[in-house]
């Protein structure tokens, strides 16, 4: 990569607090939000030169020139440990059964009665959805544990909370009057003569 030719002498001027700033900011950040933010101070105050960067703010003008690079091409660079790593989800792992249980939490699901939010509620357990999918054909060794098929329905969308019925509106101050009022016009029964046969 053809770095442009700038001379150290031409420092920025920045002050320590300024450069400590800088360095700070940089520290708390990692991968390439990192060096993405070390490329835009190097293009900003070092005409972007990495060796600039490095001799001013300390960074490293390998990690530099890669954010540098990573700005021009829109290209992000993945290390393998980050992009190989780390166990995948059950629903990446087993992508039939994730539909299978989406499929059976979305015949479950109620919305909230107060149509407030558009959160779905489901009514399926975690163990139920297990059970359910057991009887669907999927193994035991397919399926999570319970309190992992809950965090997958979360996950999902369906949040695993008992539904509250539709609460009763407070008695209004007129309700004893308009009750009065449907009394007074409401014909009165006739009373019927009793029998004794």
């Amino acid at each position: 990569m053809c770095m442009p030719h700038t001379p150290l002498q031409s420092r920025p001027s920045l002050s320590p607090s300024q450069l400590a700033d800088l360095r700070l900011a940089a520290s708390k950040m990692t991968g390439p939000t990192r060096r993405a933010f070390e490329a835009e101070m190097t293009l900003k105050y070092c005409g972007g030169n990495p060796l600039m960067a490095e001799a001013i703010c300390g960074w490293g003008r390998q990690t530099v020139a890669l954010g540098l690079a990573e700005r021009q091409t829109g290209i992000i660079c993945l290390g393998a440990q980050s992009a190989f790593s780390g166990r995948k989800r059950w629903e990446e792992q087993h992508p039939q059964a994730a539909q299978a249980l989406r499929q059976l939490a979305d015949a479950h699901a109620q919305q909230d009665p107060t149509f407030r939010t558009s959160v779905t509620y489901t009514r399926l357990t975690a163990q139920a959805a297990i059970q359910a999918l057991k009887e669907q054909g999927y193994s035991a060794d397919q399926l999570p544990s319970p309190s992992t098929m809950a965090e997958v329905l979360n996950r999902m969308g369906f949040r695993l909370r008992k539904v509250l019925k539709a609460k009763p509106q407070k008695k209004l101050k007129e309700t004893d009057a308009i009750v009065d009022n449907m009394k007074k016009k409401m014909p009165k029964p006739c009373p019927q003569a009793m029998s004794n046969a």
